[in-house]
């Protein structure tokens, strides 16, 4: 009897008569809270808080962080961190996102040779059209923001493709693009903790054993895979410091952080 009490007080009593929104700047209150699904009346204890971030960070590509909260007797707040575009990512091709259709072995033989090259047509067809056919921006995580307007003045991407993009969701990438995907966001997470990605105008991501990154407008950076992102970047910023201390600050040339026999190795530009 006492817990039916409870659970009929709980269902009767605490009802959703506020809902507050916090931290929301390019987004309005209202959008965040269609976005969240709860209305007016809902029981503060019987919605789900998970889904209903899940809802606002897929419906509002540009919330990073959602904190609902309940407060009794019949308040929501909803607080959000927003979040900006940290790169874009430019339309790739190349053969990994040529994916053969995987065959599941049904069906008699003689009839599955017949077709199979009308088959892998179609199915080819099908693939081509889920990757982008424009540039993509997103946040330092990996999230697709939108597609990127005109001179969206972030830093540009090369060496990506991108599967499926829908605003909302991580970016996708196929299968053997997924070590350059891991590299990329490690990269833009360390530019973000220093406070350079306004630093960076472009990475390259198309070499085997390097990433490419145009650093501070003069400078062509060549950062070793597989190594601590944060630390190359680190090592590279402090040798740029140097050189135009020493050079001075018209210099310009690489920077190649992935011989052995130093941690930066400068080459000067061709006047």
């Amino acid at each position: 009897a006492l817990v039916a009490a409870a659970t009929l007080g709980a269902t009767v009593f605490f009802q959703v008569e506020t809902i507050a929104v916090v931290g929301n700047s390019r987004y309005t209150a209202q959008e965040v809270i269609d976005a969240s699904g709860v209305q007016i009346g809902d029981n503060l204890f019987q919605m789900n808080k998970n889904q209903i971030s899940q809802q606002i960070l897929q419906r509002l590509p540009y919330v990073g962080e959602v904190s609902p909260q309940r407060g009794l007797p019949s308040t929501l707040t909803i607080q959000v961190t927003e979040i900006s575009a940290a790169a874009q990512v430019e339309v790739y091709r190349d053969d990994s996102a040529q994916a053969e259709p995987a065959a599941d072995g049904s069906g008699d033989s003689g009839e599955a040779d017949s077709s199979a090259q009308g088959d892998s047509s179609q199915a080819e067809g099908e693939e081509l059209q889920t990757l982008a056919d424009q540039p993509w921006l997103i946040s330092a995580s990996g999230k697709l923001l939108e597609a990127a307007p005109e001179g969206s003045g972030v830093l540009s991407v090369t060496g990506l493709t991108v599967l499926a993009p829908q605003a909302g969701t991580m970016l996708a990438v196929p299968q053997e693009q997924q070590s350059r995907l891991a590299t990329l966001k490690e990269l833009l997470s360390a530019l973000e903790a220093a406070g350079e990605l306004d630093q960076v105008s472009s990475i390259d991501l198309t070499h085997s054993t390097w990433v490419g990154m145009r650093y501070r407008e003069n400078f062509d950076a060549r950062l070793p895979l597989g190594e601590d992102m944060a630390h190359s970047l680190a090592v590279l910023s402090a040798a740029v410091e140097d050189t135009l201390q020493t050079r001075g600050p018209q210099a310009a040339g690489t920077m190649d952080l992935t011989q052995e026999m130093a941690d930066a190795i400068f080459t000067p530009a061709e006047s």
